[in-house]
Order: C-alpha cells, then structure tokens, then sequence
C-alpha cells in the first residue's frame, strides 16, 4: 500500500465512475491454482486449498497483483458453512477457513507498494454451494426465505474480516438478487452484486434491467453488474446495468467457455479479446473490470497494459 490510505472503496468506486477510468479486478483464482497442479474438481472448489495449502493461494493473490491488478477477490466463492460441513469442518473451524481466505489476500495486496489495492470478499450464489452447476441455471426449487437464511449466517461473517467490499458473485435469478437485497439492506455493508447472464437474461430467463433496478434501490449495494458470463453477454448486461441503475458497474467474464456440470470441466471456445473488449465494456459504463473462470495472470497483465496505455487507470 502506499503511505496514504486510500479513499474508502466505495468512495474511490464512484470518483472512478465520474472520471471514466478503471478499476482492474484479478482473474480466475481457480484457474491458476489449477495450472499449477491443484485438483479443485471437487465440491469445495478453490475454497478445498484454503484447509489445504494455504500458502498457493497467497501466491496466485501476488500474480494477479504483480500482472497490475488493483483488486484481489478473495478463495472464499464456494466457502460456506454446509459446504465445510461436508468436508468434516465444523462451524468454528469453517469461520475461520472463510477468515483466512480474506486474510490471505490482505496480506498480498499490503504488499503492492506502488498503487492503492483492494481486497473483495468473494461471496457465492446458493448454487455453488450445491456444486451442481446451477449458479448456470438458477432455478433452484427454494423459497426466497430459505435463501435469505443461507447467506445470512456466511454474510455476517465476511463483514467481521473488513475487506474493502463485499463481492456477491454470479448469481443465476432475480429470487436470489432479491434474497439477497434484504439481507444487503439488514446487513448495511459496502457490497457489490454481480450477475450470471446468457442472451441479456439471468441464467433463468429474466429480464436483466429488473434485477438490476431492485439492487439499484439498496443503499449498501454500491456497485453492480456481471461476471462468470461470456464477454459478448458481458457487453449487453453492463448496458442494461447501466440504463436500470447509476451506480458504478463490474465486468469481470470468463473466458468464453461455458461450465459442464457433469463432466466437471470447461467446454467450447475461448472468446476473450482484451483490448476491444475492455474499451467496449468501459464505453457503456463499466468502472471495474478483469476477468473470472479461465483467465490467468497473462491476460490481466494485457488489461493493465492496455488500461494504463489508453490513460483509463486511476487518475
């Protein structure tokens, strides 16, 4: 960090917004630690290395930091207390596995000397927590009650870490976007809610600009928009973002490649274009962007490059 603490990061967000430059976010978290031999097939994904070796995803933290990312989101996605549960963790021990994933990447951005960087509690939908694939789908056969007591307990404990923001990710529905609202307005933290979209829907078919309009209603939601989705899907939600809401916007897609479920693996074609991409996003008023599934250190590097060439990071 430099001497001087930096704004606020919701305040920094919308100074941002106003001056139509960028954040860059990190990439997919998973995928690094995948190339680098880990095995994150099962239903803890990344979230398993956090009880397993802790010390690699600090490392993949500094890659993503040191290619010229400002924001490192956080190994706690699929960090739920059921989740651990099933992995013999009880809660206490589970607490702490979601404490150390924010700890971990407070202690690789306390390390970047020369810019303000920021850490985002990486918060998943219901859906990864079944890690059956339907964050893709979204139609989960609960009640808006019941997914309201399945945040609840994990969001409380994300906001005794004090990361920067809360980051709600990849969520498939507006029942959750709208679960999730009234837990966000109890809660009253800096969050940001991002959507998982296909054909300028949610993954279940619904109008994006309504999902988006209940999140612009919550004060503590400070930021909204897209991630874990293709970047062509990507340039119409932050469009549509942009047109339901004032608020500042995240674009953060994979690569392209679209999750098989059962097979437990990535299928079809990369699509990611940096350069063009990025100027588009920005364009229809994205604030914060970088990447999610499939996108390594390599391709943020070319986003921070491209972003400080065209004179769009921080000013």
């Amino acid at each position: 960090m430099t001497d001087e603490s930096p704004p606020p990061f919701a305040a920094e967000l919308q100074r941002l917004a106003n001056a139509q430059a960028v954040l860059i976010s990190d990439g997919g978290l998973s995928t690094e630690l995948e190339s680098r031999g880990y095995d994150i097939s099962d239903y803890l994904w990344s979230a398993r290395i956090l009880k397993d070796d802790p010390a690699a995803i600090l490392e993949v933290h500094r890659a993503f930091f040191a290619a010229g990312a400002d924001i490192a989101t956080t190994a706690t996605y699929q960090a739920t207390f059921q989740g651990f549960a099933r992995a013999g963790l009880d809660r206490g021990q589970a607490t702490k596995a979601m404490e150390l994933g924010v700890r971990l990447a407070q202690e690789a951005a306390s390390e970047v000397a020369d810019r303000p960087t920021y850490v985002a509690a990486s918060i998943g939908p219901y859906g990864a927590m079944l890690a059956d694939g339907s964050e893709y789908r979204g139609n989960y056969g609960v009640s808006r009650q019941q997914l309201r007591d399945f945040h609840r307990p994990r969001l409380e404990a994300m906001v005794e870490f004090a990361p920067d923001i809360l980051a709600v990710e990849t969520i498939p529905c507006a029942l959750e976007v709208e679960a999730l609202c009234e837990e966000l307005v109890r809660l009253r933290v800096p969050s940001w809610v991002s959507l998982s979209v296909s054909d300028g829907c949610t993954r279940a078919g619904e109008p994006l600009h309504d999902a988006y309009s209940m999140l612009g209603d919550v004060p503590s939601v400070v930021a909204v928009g897209v991630n874990c989705s293709t970047p062509v899907d990507v340039a119409t939600a932050v469009t549509m973002a942009s047109q339901a809401t004032s608020k500042p916007i995240v674009a953060y897609p994979n690569s392209g490649e679209g999750w098989d479920a059962t097979a437990r693996s990535w299928q079809g074609n990369e699509e990611w274009q940096t350069h063009a991409a990025a100027s588009d996003w920005l364009q229809r008023g994205a604030t914060v962007v970088g990447g999610c599934c499939r996108v390594h250190p390599e391709q943020i590097r070319e986003l921070a490059q491209w972003a400080t060439t065209a004179h769009k990071r921080s000013p």
